[in-house]
């Protein structure tokens, strides 16, 4: 279920407070309200950053503690383009780092935010988002099919959902097939309103018929779309609720794989960055593999930009920790013999 995160609940802890000896000791006097104490008569966004730190006297280095206390990493370099405007936050995990400044630096509600001024125009999916987001042909490149599903389904801004963690388990049978996927995902909203997304699975070359969406919780299946010549499904997934500004879901789904022939590879494609991504394969014990390995791809890339060797436990399977993902490509490939 959805978590309410009120943008004024409660301020932001500074880095310098003392909290169970964990802040080296040390305290500072509370942050100066300064959307109250001083009005601010900034024109641009990076003017009324720029006031806004003066005004509260925290270096940098200190604010970007604080924000990383509360899940969003902005390096100091990053922070000084913004207060002298070399750039200015556009990503979703950027609008974030907004939000959370406001609060920090005791300004009301938006008062930075509304300064940022509409987006680039960017269309709704073929074109990224965000600084950082892929277009659906660089993700899937080739496959056309998948774009036109995409403006047929009138796909939602790839942004609006900022990707937490998403945990992948696939399942591989004693034929040496893979038959089951299970999958977890921690998303939070961007913007308000947020209620639905599109999911894309895809069965190997082999497979007779396209995958199928089943068991899903804190979310319903919407549309879908399915392509047997390709084994293409898309589904809109349909969230509990609307989600307001940095609300938080959890939705999971498994996927049911069609016959095909014996599978050597899972792997998943990411057009957007995703804060933490796990993935495990569990073979049957009758079934184990000679060799495993995981790789990593650049995006619409068919080599390998890195490979590393895995582990098979006693427990006839591996996985693979992927903190702060890039778009790309990770996954698992193994050999029978």
């Amino acid at each position: 279920m959805a978590s309410q995160q009120p943008q004024h609940a409660g301020r932001l802890r500074l880095v310098g407070e003392h909290r169970d000896g964990l802040d080296g000791g040390f305290a500072r006097p509370p942050v100066q309200q300064i959307g109250a104490a001083r009005p601010m008569t900034a024109v641009n966004f990076a003017e009324a950053l720029h006031a806004a730190i003066e005004g509260s006297g925290l270096s940098l280095d200190r604010i970007r503690l604080s924000l990383a206390q509360h899940g969003v990493r902005v390096s100091v370099t990053t922070l000084s383009y913004w207060r002298r405007g070399r750039s200015q936050p556009e990503r979703a995990t950027s609008l974030r780092a907004v939000h959370l400044l406001e609060e920090l630096l005791g300004l009301p509600h938006t008062a930075l935010s509304t300064l940022l001024g509409p987006p680039r125009p960017r269309g709704r999916w073929v074109t990224p988002a965000a600084s950082d987001s892929l277009r659906v042909e660089d993700v899937w490149p080739g496959e056309r099919e998948i774009a036109d599903v995409f403006t047929e389904l009138d796909a939602p801004p790839i942004g609006e959902l900022e990707r937490l963690s998403i945990h992948d388990a696939y399942y591989v049978d004693e034929s040496r097939r893979g038959h089951l996927l299970r999958l977890r995902q921690v998303v939070r909203a961007t913007v308000s309103g947020v209620s639905r997304c599109l999911v894309v699975h895809k069965a190997d070359e082999e497979a007779t018929d396209c995958p199928e969406i089943t068991s899903v919780r804190h979310a319903r299946i919407g549309r879908v779309r399915r392509r047997p010549e390709n084994g293409l499904l898309v589904a809109e997934l349909l969230l509990d609720r609307p989600l307001g500004l940095g609300d938080s879901t959890v939705f999971e789904y498994e996927v049911e794989i069609p016959p095909g022939s014996p599978t050597t590879t899972y792997a998943r494609r990411f057009a957007v960055p995703v804060r933490e991504y796990v993935l495990q394969v569990h073979f049957d014990p009758a079934a184990v593999p000679a060799h495993c390995e995981r790789f990593d791809r650049e995006p619409g890339e068919e080599t390998d930009r890195a490979r590393r060797q895995l582990w098979i436990g006693a427990s006839a399977s591996v996985h693979v920790l992927s903190p702060d993902q890039p778009p790309g490509q990770v996954g698992i490939r193994w050999e029978w013999e």
